[in-house]
């Protein structure tokens, strides 16, 4: 017999990590253009929990439409189980990874199973496990967008101006803050493959972990202030972000770029100090993951696991975030 039911997490209301629910509901059919996935593993990120807190982190404007009760989540790796008429190029039986429908929050990833968008997904790569595979989407691709190719050509909510990145060589000077998160271990080693001169700036105890994945520098911003310490920086990844991030100008050089990725307010100084502040709003791509998928198959960047929960302790995983200082993803895993 058919399964027709699977377990997903769901919120029917906002708060706490105690506010994740397991729920038996329907599974889902693909519509055209989709693919049905038998879910192995999902990455957790930010936009999880701020969905979870009823979106109140952003701007009222800015704000996606949903209505309770909502599965949250939005990167998978898993299996095909089931392809509409109209896709092809995706089988029955073949393994993809995806970052499902973002920006918009019915990504509806925390399941076992997902009705996914053929052209959010790409396969997973052969040489890394599903755990793997579901960490790499949204923190990948966002620093793939910030930092590599955008991708796409819609205005970010948060600046007029169309993102471009930087061209990355060998004279190029990076700063990368919160490099040992989800997004920064990315952007290091995509940096890194540009050749640029990489310097991470997170806590003490990640040090070792960063200077594996390739940074020339360290710095433990509980010991002391990057911006004191460093000067004439070419461009500024902040992972952190937000209202904090405009002490970062202080070490670029004139014509050089400070990306936040969580923007903040930074108009006075800019225009003083003769540098750009830009960013995007990372969206799915297929094709703009299989060609990071090539990179994590041959090893060049790699996925950082920094813990793993069964689907079903999605809460335990909420959890494990709010404690911060995360070295690489939190992943759920589907039995």
């Amino acid at each position: 017999m058919p399964r027709h039911t699977m377990r997903a997490i769901r919120l029917h209301e906002h708060g706490g990590p105690d506010v994740l629910r397991c729920d038996e509901v329907p599974i889902p059919e693909p519509r055209p253009g989709e693919v049905l996935v038998r879910v192995h593993a999902i990455g957790v990120n930010p936009p999880d929990w701020y969905l979870r807190d009823g979106l109140t982190i952003l701007p009222p404007e800015t704000r996606p439409k949903f209505s309770l009760p909502v599965i949250p989540g939005t990167d998978v790796s898993g299996v095909v189980e089931a392809v509409a008429t109209d896709v092809d190029g995706l089988a029955v039986g073949d393994e993809v990874f995806g970052l499902l429908r973002f920006p918009s929050f019915d990504g509806s990833a925390y399941a076992e199973y997902v009705a996914a968008p053929a052209s959010d997904l790409a396969r997973k790569p052969a040489d890394i496990d599903h755990v793997h595979a579901a960490g790499a989407p949204m923190a990948g691709l966002t620093a793939w967008q910030f930092l590599i190719e955008v991708g796409h050509d819609h205005p970010s909510p948060f600046q007029e101006a169309q993102h471009r990145p930087m061209t990355l060589g060998a004279d190029t000077r990076v700063l990368i803050n919160g490099a040992a998160g989800g997004v920064g271990h990315f952007a290091l080693q995509l940096a890194k493959w540009k050749g640029a001169h990489v310097i991470a700036v997170a806590s003490g105890a990640h040090e070792s972990f960063l200077r594996e994945l390739g940074a020339d520098q360290f710095i433990d911003y509980t010991k002391s202030r990057p911006e004191e310490l460093v000067h004439d920086i070419d461009l500024v990844l902040d992972a952190v972000g937000g209202r904090d991030s405009s002490r970062f100008l202080r070490t670029l050089k004139r014509g050089s770029a400070l990306y936040p990725v969580f923007f903040g307010d930074y108009d006075d100084e800019v225009a003083k100090l003769g540098v750009t502040v830009s960013g995007t709003q990372v969206r799915s791509n297929g094709a703009q993951l299989a060609e990071l998928g090539r990179l994590l198959d041959a090893g060049t960047v790699r996925v950082a696991i920094d813990s793993t929960f069964p689907l079903a302790d999605a809460r335990a995983a909420h959890e494990r975030a709010a404690q911060g200082h995360i070295q690489g993803k939190i992943v759920l895993t589907v039995a």
